[in-house]
């Protein structure tokens, strides 16, 4: 990758997903998503753009798979958690410097095939229980906060197995360009442009005044309720303090939450769903008031079950979020094998926590949520359940039915 496409895709995670201010920290990876070492290039060009746009402090935090998927088989995990526990006390740190945090998702969709399913258990729930308090902060935006990718080989062979070994990380680049818009003139503009677009179809939902959805498609008639004075939002964000900034880059999605208990029916995916480096196809769910009741999985079910028996709020679902079949990333017609990139090109559901997508929310203690319908929980895990199959309906609160998705395309242009 040319340096000059490579420091203009940083800039639009520093300018648009960050929106750095002046004098403010930025973190770069944390948690389980570290600096992989195909990514140090990139790095350095954002540790240069960072500072270039007025960063006090750029923290790069390295990690390597290699080492992870050999830790988590045979080292110790006792030592493993005291080392996550190491690494929260320097994100924690520059978190009360309002830094923002940038990462980079990239795993190997087979990371962990082949190893001990307790062990895979045990290291992925320590990192979530570890880390919980700082995502819970962060996905309600008190800082400002963006998840861009970038190739590795193994996940580019994953994605491009039909392509000579040597061509697929360039093919793959090629791919999120596209998927982020970082291959306009002027992605900067781009980015405007469509986010505005995205709160237009946001505000039409709005308007509605949605009670429940009912999605039909092959294996899906399932019914959502949503919270009590739910809104729904688009991928724009704003944190506590007035600073708006792009969560995911790529973004396709409205989104919204979910009434926890007000979950009905049955459910099944239409992607693969890359969760921890375990691959899980072809999940099937039913829910009975709320909670998940029957959960199976054509392949990967052991991973499906680790999601869902984390803690009693994974057994619910915390977010609802639509994205048309002919969105850019869907068109392209790519599986990813990534959610960040598959749930832009489907709709989809989140097992586990939501956003504090309702009125007041954001100020709601944490402990008061599940009274106002919001979920509780470490995990945040979005299936993909899109198809040009998929029909939604909302009843509205003053009984009106509305389609809202024929054929898997939005009813109504805004």
């Amino acid at each position: 990758m040319e340096r000059e496409q490579l420091r203009k895709y940083a800039e639009l995670g520093v300018k648009v997903g960050i929106n750095l201010q002046p004098g403010q920290p930025l973190v770069i990876g944390y948690g389980d998503r570290q600096v992989l070492p195909e990514h140090v290039a990139f790095a350095q060009v954002l540790t240069e753009v960072a500072y270039e746009a007025g960063a006090s402090f750029v923290q790069i935090d390295w990690g390597d798979e290699h080492w992870k998927r050999q830790t988590v088989a045979h080292g110790s995990l006792d030592l493993y958690e005291e080392r996550l526990k190491w690494q929260l006390e320097w994100v924690e740190r520059m978190a009360k410097e309002g830094a923002g945090f940038l990462a980079i998702p990239a795993a190997d969709p087979t990371l962990f095939e082949g190893i001990d399913n307790e062990r895979v258990t045990r290291a992925t729930r320590a990192k979530d229980a570890i880390f919980r308090d700082f995502t819970d902060r962060r996905t309600n935006d008190l800082y400002s906060w963006t998840l861009m990718s970038m190739p590795t080989q193994a996940w580019a062979n994953k994605v491009f197995p039909e392509l000579p070994e040597g061509e697929r990380v360039e093919a793959l680049w090629k791919d999120i360009l596209f998927c982020t818009r970082a291959n306009n003139d002027n992605p900067v503009a781009a980015w405007q442009a469509h986010l505005k677009n995205l709160q237009n179809r946001a505000d039409w939902l709005n308007r509605l005044h949605i009670d429940t959805l009912h999605y039909t498609a092959p294996g899906t008639d399932l019914y959502v309720k949503m919270a009590h004075y739910h809104y729904w939002k688009s991928g724009a964000s704003e944190t506590a303090a007035g600073v708006p900034f792009v969560a995911n880059m790529p973004t396709e999605e409205v989104f919204s939450a979910p009434d926890r208990l007000g979950v009905s029916g049955t459910v099944s995916s239409t992607m693969p769903l890359n969760h921890n480096g375990t691959l899980i196809e072809g999940i099937q769910l039913r829910f009975e008031q709320g909670r998940i009741v029957e959960a199976h999985a054509a392949r990967g079910e052991e991973g499906l079950r680790r999601i869902v028996e984390a803690d009693e709020g994974s057994h619910y679902l915390g977010e609802v979020a639509l994205v048309p079949v002919d969105s850019p990333i869907s068109k392209n017609g790519r599986l990813f094998f990534n959610t960040l990139f598959d749930e832009n090109a489907s709709c989809h559901l989140a097992i586990g926590k939501a956003y504090s997508l309702i009125e007041g929310g954001r100020d709601l203690p944490f402990e008061e949520w599940e009274a106002h319908g919001l979920n509780r929980s470490m995990m945040h895990v979005d299936f993909m359940i899109g198809s040009a199959e998929l029909d939604i309906d909302a009843t509205t609160l003053s009984g009106a039915t509305v389609p809202i998705m024929r054929k898997g395309r939005w009813t109504e242009e805004v």
